[in-house]
């Protein structure tokens, strides 16, 4: 497997590709073109620009997170032809590239979501949480408000503040929606993308939704090991994968997140793997804790372990971190805590490697 670390771009990210390359055994690089909306095409020169600054650092630009995928496409209406005739013209200029991995999600208005942006630990460092009872007790614009507040200037991905006057319209337009009409626009849509990521030897990594359950009454429908095969069924393709994050899958206790590892990585359905950390508080809420399997209610170990068995090749990176040493930046991706994450998987990589198990 292959260790890699998201990189949000020089405009979007405080940390440089120089303090990157200085952790051991990190030699590629996840990023995106932020400032591209959903829906838009990625021009081959500007996915060039970037590459050429990731090369530039002595990294390889690995994989791309995400090519973020258009509502009207989730939504099944008339205009999502163009959106996706855009995304496939992507596909193709990421391919040109020489770029074979493309991590998106299928979640409804919302990216990643998260109560508190700087939860703190006993220790005094912080991290991102999630309480269900805040989600329940919250309109989406107190959400919105919360995010922007706690983000630290930084514009998380799916959380611009330009999409606050638009949300009431968003969630109008999912009433009704379930979860299976949902799906059937998400089969529509790997039925025209897959075929293209073949001809580019792309692999599209749909992430889990995080957290694995509905929210505001929206549907979503990567949220279990059920969900998932239905998933790598719709199309059967080898471009049709998964990316398995343990903290977004790990977070709902009935997910047997070693269990779905073991079983996808064993048919080559994993591309991409995050590796996250969480602790329970109570029911319904969590925290992202260190990368060590004890810090958390993760088998980290037990993962990686699994991964190994079944000779997974893909790409790998330490996800959400905590914000360790006063470090500030963008929540849950600060460098030294994902820093810390990495060495510690790459520990257990080569004693696994090395102890011929």
């Amino acid at each position: 497997m292959r260790m890699t670390f998201r990189w949000y771009g020089e405009n979007n990210d405080n940390i440089s590709l120089q303090s990157i390359k200085q952790v051991p055994y990190i030699k590629g690089i996840i990023t995106s073109l932020l400032d591209v909306p959903a829906g838009e095409l990625w021009e081959y020169d500007d996915i060039m620009k970037v590459k050429a600054q990731v090369e530039k650092a002595g990294l390889t630009l690995d994989g791309i997170e995400s090519v973020n995928v258009h509502e009207d496409i989730k939504l099944g209406l008339p205009t999502r032809e163009k959106y996706i005739e855009n995304y496939k013209k992507t596909l193709v200029n990421l391919g040109k590239a020489g770029i074979h991995m493309v991590c998106y999600n299928f979640m409804p208005v919302f990216d990643f979501t998260k109560t508190e942006m700087a939860y703190v630990l006993p220790d005094g460092s912080n991290t991102m949480a999630f309480d269900q009872s805040v989600i329940d007790a919250s309109s989406p614009d107190d959400m919105f408000k919360m995010v922007e507040s706690g983000a630290n200037g930084f514009v998380l991905p799916g959380w611009e503040p330009s999409r606050v006057p638009y949300i009431k319209e968003s969630l109008e337009k999912y009433k009704g929606v379930t979860d299976d009409d949902l799906r059937e626009n998400y089969k529509y849509f790997l039925q025209q993308v897959i075929p293209v990521a073949e001809e580019q030897n792309i692999k599209m990594a749909v992430h889990s939704d995080d957290p694995p359950w509905n929210l505001f009454g929206l549907p979503r429908i990567v949220s279990s090991k059920e969900n998932l095969q239905k998933i790598v069924d719709m199309v059967d393709s080898p471009s049709n994968c998964l990316t398995v994050c343990t903290g977004s899958l790990g977070s709902n206790p009935n997910n047997d997140i070693v269990d779905i590892v073991d079983h996808f990585s064993k048919i080559d359905r994993i591309a991409f793997m995050h590796i996250r950390n969480i602790k329970f508080v109570k029911p319904g809420m969590f925290y992202e804790g260190a990368h060590l399997t004890e810090e958390g209610d993760i088998n980290i170990y037990k993962v990686l372990e699994t991964l190994h068995k079944n000779g997974y090749k893909g790409l790998i990176r330490p996800d959400h971190g905590r914000m360790i040493w006063d470090e500030q930046g963008r929540p849950g991706y600060g460098l030294y805590d994902r820093a810390l994450g990495a060495a510690y998987m790459v520990g257990i990589i080569e004693a696994l490697e090395k102890s011929g198990k």
